[in-house]
């Protein structure tokens, strides 16, 4: 070819994936909805990432947030309430070469499925998790949840919640095990951007807490997350999530946290005063229950059978 050696030939892939392989109809979340914000960013994961429509899958349980794998055009699960957990790590326990992405909700997670929750944290097996947190319950039309600050009136709480909420990154940080936690926020893409893709590259439980707007049920709420510049702080690291210089200057506060000191994460969640985007804590040698899984896979029905007829011929008598 014009005296070009074949070794410098162009490997080009066969099928490139763009955005319109991965969007599935309209979102019928309300306007303003910040699911709508986690939707394009995670499309657009998976375009820069090229993955197979045919080889991922996103699971939810049930909830505003868990209705986005209707909106991908990839496998999806949409299952019970608080069961989106047992479904992703029964799918990557099995098939360990699919992406197995997990959406859940305040709600879905921290409440009915809180059990789950904490089990899969310790189980550790490869799957980018994304908790949308709005600190209500939605699709119900507005009623408390486990996140729900204390004072919030809803129509389960007219005179206002009397407990204090669950953290879910406080929570995630104290389950052994626990390999990848960070937090951002749906109204900073870029963050939010780079953050996924941290969690995807992660091998492991990678949870990912992300603010959430309601303009709908907490419209207070939203107004201060987004006019308070005060209170939140890039945690920055060479390890950690890292943005532009320009998204970085946006933010007021920053500070240097090295994400492999679990003791000062946790820290960092215990306060209630300030919040904290970046990545917490990332633990790369944390085992991972997903590759005892893989180990009998590609045998035959007929292999198994002979090692098992081996084990019980043990036993003989």
């Amino acid at each position: 070819m014009y005296g070009l050696k074949p070794d410098v030939a162009l490997d080009l892939p066969s099928k490139y994936y763009s955005l319109e392989d991965y969007n599935k109809g309209v979102a019928k979340w309300c306007p303003g909805c910040g699911d709508h914000a986690v939707l394009t960013n995670t499309q657009k994961l998976l375009r820069e990432k090229q993955m197979d429509p045919a080889k991922t899958v996103f699971v939810s349980g049930i909830g505003c947030s868990s209705r986005f794998p209707h909106y991908m055009d990839t496998y999806g699960f949409h299952g019970l309430h608080g069961r989106a957990f047992p479904v992703a790590c029964g799918v990557k326990f099995r098939r360990p070469d699919l992406d197995v992405f997990v959406i859940t909700g305040d709600g879905d997670c921290c409440s009915i499925g809180a059990g789950a929750w904490v089990h899969a944290i310790r189980y550790n097996m490869d799957m980018t998790v994304m908790l949308l947190n709005n600190e209500i319950y939605g699709l119900t039309k507005k009623q408390v949840s486990p996140t729900s600050r204390l004072g919030t009136s809803s129509n389960t709480t007219p005179d206002g919640s009397v407990l204090p909420p669950i953290h879910p990154v406080q929570t995630t940080l104290g389950v052994s095990n626990v390999s990848f936690v960070a937090q951002t926020a749906d109204w900073n893409p870029a963050h939010m951007y780079a953050t996924l893709k941290a969690a995807y590259e992660h091998k492991g439980f990678a949870f990912v807490h992300i603010l959430q707007r309601c303009p709908v049920f907490q419209l207070a709420l939203v107004d201060e997350w987004t006019s308070n510049k005060e209170a939140m702080c890039y945690l920055e690291n060479e390890n950690g999530i890292t943005v532009s210089e320009d998204i970085a200057k946006t933010f007021k506060s920053r500070l240097s946290h090295d994400p492999s000191d679990l003791s000062a994460a946790r820290d960092l969640a215990m306060e209630d005063d300030i919040i904290y985007l970046g990545l917490f804590y990332q633990n790369k040698n944390a085992p991972c229950y997903d590759d005892y899984g893989a180990s009998n896979l590609g045998f035959t029905i007929e292999q198994k059978e002979a090692v098992l007829n081996a084990e019980f011929d043990k036993y003989a008598i």
